[in-house]
């Protein structure tokens, strides 16, 4: 082998080995990440990636989903072409055609149904990724729908509810600062690695942490001075004990309280109830562990919290139980304090960078005025009236029924069917669509069902607006061609309005228009100067908080104080909806003795998120087999053992899969990780069984029966 063959085998950059390498950043995951890429390129194709050292969020480092985007990218099933069904809904029979015919015939389609049933019976959907939401709203907008809506329907929106109602903005905790951290279902090992890495830093540094969480993790055998493990759902229950320690002993800051706490004295009152008679009874965590934690609290003044969205909001009491944890900052007076939870408005796409921008009046300045209210709306108020847009859930249900209007057709990008609760419901509903488009990669079991499949990029394919924290922003550059004739979610949906003509100049002229002129005018930077730097650079002045500014400015609620009784729904009791953070049990309704288990299948894998990597071989090889946990004491009692088949039924049906015995899960729960095709836990769950705050399914909290196959 010469030297030069054993630079190109090495990957080697250079003028000789003709590899460059170029910068990106994975789309894969959520947009609190985008981690950096290096992208090495050899004859157009990327034949090796790693992370960009300096990046303000990854600064070098990939998780196994960030280090899968070339087998990613380069999949099989990647979709080349405009496709047409040609055979049965669900049945992935398609004919290749041009992008002209199927924006023709997407075209046709959708004027048809406004023109039949108005411009609402068209739903806008977005799934992943992300990236490209603010453009798709504005679509829908202009197409006259007011139904837009995103798979945050099932994610974020109800934590952002809940800091909405309690303080008018999100806050995020000052670690650096803090004494105590009350990690409430904190598990950054698997769900933001880099999270875990700083966690580890402060330990050694002296932070304590609180560890809560249903299930032993890395987070809680590395960090916790103190694991609690309290049972599925009973979050709020859990939290209301230790707020009621702390209030009988005193361990809280009243004259915070009583200048910026609204609704104190209720609480208090209504928190007696969880006390040392019924605290172990209804959560599982012996009381003398509830008196401990607020011990800790007392003794470490400045603490700050996490209060992950997903496992505390995934019951039909999610966005109170994440009230309830939320409360305990308020009582010690830790909100708006250093070292505690800090007010952090968006910048953009729901993430926190240190400025702010007018991507709010990009979304909202073409709503339509006279349109109908959006899916959802009717059932449940509180998100209407803190979100406006489509409630997701219940958009199967309104497409089978038809009430209180019909919904005829769908313009989806990234729709998953497979993560919506009693998910063949799901798919009933869009086979009785008149029409449905569906934007991927890949020709996944959901877009089998649509009549017009449209191929989108990568973001190795693209180019991309990108803020950081601490004022830093980027705009990515394509590293490679696009893959047949894909093209960019962003320009699907701009050539779309322009095809129809729709009323909008603004979408009309494209997404680099909206960054331009929404968002980089305000900080005299363009965005042919941030494709040119290398690596994220500061573009805004971050303002730095000052303690109790906000609230002495007065919040932004509707009595300028912290909520703990929300003046929202205090002041529409026709929603039956309490002001106080109450408790009910999470479980459905199912016979106890009859399905005496919880199933449970929200719980990440750090191999996949939701169903995105699961055909990537090496990433399919971490788990390769649907596969539920059961705790080892319940396996001995069913006679089963490690790969032996289980059958796990609720009232929706039932699934046969591998068992994993464990002592990571308590007794009684049945963990299975979701978004495998040959074992969809969401086949099985009631797609009614839904929070009436904020429409979310509990997929954390279904009574289920388990026997070994």
């Amino acid at each position: 082998m010469t030297e030069l063959e054993r630079r190109i085998k090495a990957k080697i950059p250079g003028e000789d080995t003709g590899i460059e390498v170029r910068h990106t950043m994975c789309d894969i995951c959520s947009p609190g990440m985008h981690c950096g890429i290096n992208a090495y390129i050899k004859d157009g194709k990327v034949i090796k990636i790693e992370g960009i050292d300096g990046h303000p969020v990854s600064d070098g480092r990939l998780c196994t989903k960030g280090m899968a985007n070339r087998e990613y990218i380069y999949r099989e099933d990647r979709i080349k072409t405009p496709l047409r069904r040609i055979g049965k809904r669900g049945e992935g029979k398609f004919e290749p055609i041009s992008w002209d015919e199927a924006y023709a015939e997407i075209a046709k389609q959708l004027n048809a149904r406004k023109e039949t049933y108005g411009p609402e019976s068209v739903a806008f959907y977005s799934g992943y990724s992300k990236w490209y939401r603010q453009t798709l709203r504005r679509l829908a907008y202009a197409f006259g729908s007011p139904n837009y809506g995103c798979e945050s329907s099932a994610c974020y929106t109800a934590a952002f509810m809940a800091w909405k109602m309690a303080a008018g903005e999100q806050g995020d905790p000052d670690m650096e600062n803090s004494d105590l951290f009350l990690g409430w279902a904190f598990n950054p090992f698997y769900s933001r690695y880099m999270g875990a890495k700083h966690a580890m830093e402060l330990k050694e540094k002296g932070l304590k942490f609180i560890i809560v969480d249903t299930r032993r993790t890395p987070t809680s055998e590395k960090l916790a001075d103190l694991f609690l493990q309290p049972k599925s759902g009973t979050d709020g229950a859990l939290a209301h004990a230790i707020a009621n320690v702390l209030i009988e002993n005193g361990w809280i800051d009243k004259p915070y309280i009583d200048k910026y706490v609204y609704g104190f004295e209720e609480y208090a009152e209504y928190v007696k109830q969880f006390n040392e008679t019924n605290v172990e009874e209804l959560t599982g965590v012996p009381y003398e562990l509830v008196v401990k934690a607020a011990q800790m609290i007392h003794e470490n003044p400045k603490m700050s919290c996490n209060e992950s969205s997903a496992p505390l909001c995934h019951h039909r009491n999610g966005l109170q139980n994440y009230r309830s944890v939320m409360a305990l900052l308020a009582i010690t007076g830790n909100f708006d304090r250093t070292g505690g939870q800090i007010l952090n408005p968006h910048t953009f796409m729901h993430v926190a960078c240190g400025f702010e921008t007018r991507e709010h009046d990009y979304l909202y300045e073409n709503r339509p005025k006279e349109a109908k209210e959006p899916v959802g709306a009717e059932r449940f108020p509180l998100w209407n009236y803190l979100e406006g847009e489509m409630q997701a859930m219940d958009m199967p249900r309104q497409i089978l029924e038809g009430k209180p209007y019909p919904l005829r057709a769908i313009f989806a990008l990234g729709l998953n069917g497979r993560m919506f609760p009693d998910s063949g419901r799901m798919f009933k509903a869009l086979e009785s669509l008149d029409f449905f488009v569906d934007t991927d990669l890949f020709l996944t079991d959901t877009a089998k069902w649509a009549d017009i499949v449209l191929p989108a990029c990568s973001s190795f394919e693209r180019g991309e607006f990108k803020p950081y924290h601490g004022g830093l922003a980027w705009y990515t550059s394509p590293v490679i061609e696009r893959i047949g004739e894909a093209k960019s979610d962003v320009e699907i949906c701009t050539e779309l309005a322009r095809v129809m003509d729709l009323p909008d100049e603004v979408l009309k002229k494209g997404y680099e228009y909206f960054i331009q002129h929404y968002i980089l005018d305000d900080f005299h930077v363009t965005v042919d100067e941030l494709k040119k730097v290398e690596l994220p650079v500061k573009i805004a002045e971050v303002t730095h908080h000052k303690d109790m500014e906000m609230l002495e400015k007065g919040l932004p609620t509707l009595t300028g104080k912290f909520e703990l009784k929300s003046a929202i729904i205090e002041r529409h009791p026709e929603w039956g909806l309490d002001p106080l953070p109450t408790y009910r049990q999470p479980l459905n309704d199912a016979d106890p003795e009859k399905y005496p288990f919880v199933f449970t299948s929200g719980s990440r894998i750090p191999g996949a998120i939701h169903s995105r990597l699961h055909k990537v071989p090496r990433n399919r090889s971490l788990r390769p087999d649907p596969m539920a946990d059961m705790n080892l004491g319940d396996c001995e009692k069913l006679g089963v053992k490690e790969g032996d088949l289980i059958t796990i039924s609720t009232e929706k049906g039932s699934l046969t899969v591998k068992v994993h015995p464990t002592l990571t899960v308590q007794e009684g729960l049945v963990n299975l990780f979701h978004g495998y095709s040959e074992a969809d836990a969401e086949s099985i769950m009631d797609g009614d069984h839904l929070d009436p705050y904020s429409g979310f399914p509990a997929y954390r909290s279904t009574r289920c029966a388990v026997k070994k196959a």
